[in-house]
């Protein structure tokens, strides 16, 4: 499992400067006003030689002071727990301001690792003592805009990150033996925990109509004829903005660590509201870790059989009969998968389930899609075929010219599964262009029926008379 570093701190300090500088690019939008953090939350970073999910927050660091003297701190306390750093970022040209002090309060009763990162210091001489009154070990000055010190930072950061030996064995030892592990993600309020229910048959999880009511990742280990599944109910993911609860800011933690822990995703989606952005920024994390993901469109019974507008003291006849009904669904899955492809272009390959947990609608074939993606998700490929299948490629389609130079394959090799990782040995690994890699991605699904799978491509330098090992 990847470490959890958070940003806590009051508003207008400067965090989402920092994010957007360790992440090396901008994900978080900055304003002088207070409070502004709107936009994605989380990202994978490297600092040093360790990657670590970097957590950018406004949850309790945006909470009004007399939130902070409630007794809900107790819980936010608690939730806190969930990162391994926290980084307790102030500003250093307004100085120690009693804000301040009550969220130092907070993280010190967290009892975590922290550093205080004392931001807006460009002076070459900082000066960040009077914050040492808050008893944390680690001070460190920088200027998170002008990119100063770092490095020194990073260095802080490293030293308190636990051991990679040991971030696993306690959440092992506890996971239930399974085949394959299935992290139940999405939005609040999409049916998350009813479908859950639905799926084992009984009342695991609890069903509330009020989006959040789920707020810690809950597994429940399931046997079928198609194996044994672990599946994984998470929190509800929403918006930065919409956050407004401390609790609910650190679930989202857990489903992250959910997500990275899983064999596979099942992403929910609300069959009502659509495809709508926090969906495009989960299946966006679920991609970036190199999971296998499968769609599922709950309450699809809205769209196909919608309630009347009100009751009605008769029975109205069925205008359509049964295929015309069908016809019908079928136009409709048709539209929704056309706007889900167009906004998730990079899920092209992920299979699309219409389903409904309060009628059952499509429930039957939620494992067998399961058993028959990860079938293709940990596939292997013969070396000899897949060298063939990229050689008649490169012939039947040459890769583009760059720069005056075109990439040669000298051979090609799968490294792994899960997902199926195929190695190019060539010339220039700087010359394989995306979209010739997504012919080559499309070529071998074709030739071995890996369609329901993510497929990974890396390209390596070898030298056209070097050796093969």
């Amino acid at each position: 499992m990847k470490p959890i570093v958070a940003l806590v701190g009051r508003t207008n300090v400067g965090k989402s400067t920092l994010f957007n500088r360790m992440c090396r690019r901008r994900y978080a939008i900055m304003d002088d006003e207070p409070g502004v953090t709107r936009d994605r939350l989380y990202a994978d970073v490297e600092v040093e030689d360790r990657v670590v999910t970097l957590i950018d927050t406004g949850g309790l660091a945006d909470a009004p002071a007399e939130w902070l003297a409630d007794d809900v701190a107790g819980q936010a306390i608690q939730a806190m727990g969930e990162a391994d750093v926290v980084l307790f970022m102030v500003d250093g040209r307004e100085g120690l301001l009693p804000t301040d002090r009550e969220v130092a309060s907070l993280v010190r009763k967290a009892d975590k690792p922290t550093v205080v990162v004392v931001n807006k210091v460009e002076s070459n001489k900082p000066d960040p003592y009077e914050f040492l009154e808050f008893g944390f070990d680690d001070v460190v000055a920088i200027s998170a805009r002008e990119n100063l010190n770092l490095p020194h930072l990073y260095e802080a950061i490293t030293d308190l990150l636990p051991e990679s030996s040991e971030e696993e064995p306690d959440e092992a030892a506890e996971t239930p033996e399974h085949d394959v592990s299935v992290a139940i993600v999405g939005r609040p309020n999409v049916g998350k925990s009813s479908l859950l229910n639905a799926l084992c048959g009984l009342e695991r999880a609890l069903v509330s109509d009020i989006p959040g009511t789920t707020r810690d990742a809950l597994d429940t280990l399931v046997e079928v004829p198609e194996g044994r599944l672990l599946l994984t109910d998470t929190a509800g993911m929403r918006k930065k903005g919409n956050v407004k609860e401390d609790i609910e800011y650190y679930s989202v933690v857990r489903a992250l660590r959910a997500v990275d822990r899983s064999d596979m995703v099942l992403l929910v989606l609300d069959a009502n509201e659509g495809l709508a952005e926090q969906d495009q920024r989960i299946a966006g994390y679920a991609h970036d870790q190199g999971k296998l993901i499968i769609l599922a469109v709950n309450k699809w019974d809205l769209i196909v059989d919608p309630p009347p507008l009100r009751e009605l003291p008769y029975e109205l006849d069925d205008p359509l009969t049964p295929a015309q009904r069908r016809r019908q669904n079928r136009l409709y899955e048709k539209d929704f998968e056309r706007q889900v492809r167009e906004r998730l272009a990079f899920l092209a390959y992920s299979p699309i389930l219409f389903v409904s947990a309060l009628t059952g609608l499509g429930l039957n074939k939620v494992f067998s899609q399961i058993a028959a993606s990860y079938g293709e998700y940990s596939a292997r490929v013969p070396t000899g075929k897949l060298n063939r299948l990229i050689l008649d490629a490169s012939i039947d389609h040459p890769p583009p010219m760059k720069r005056g130079r075109r990439m040669k394959v000298y051979y090609a090799t799968q490294a792994e599964t899960c997902p199926p990782t195929i190695v190019l040995f060539v010339n220039d690994p700087n010359l394989l262009h995306f979209g010739y890699e997504r012919y080559l991605r499309n070529r071998v699904r074709e030739a071995f029926g890996l369609h329901g799978t993510p497929i990974r491509f890396v390209a390596r330098e070898r030298k056209r008379n070097e050796e093969r090992d």
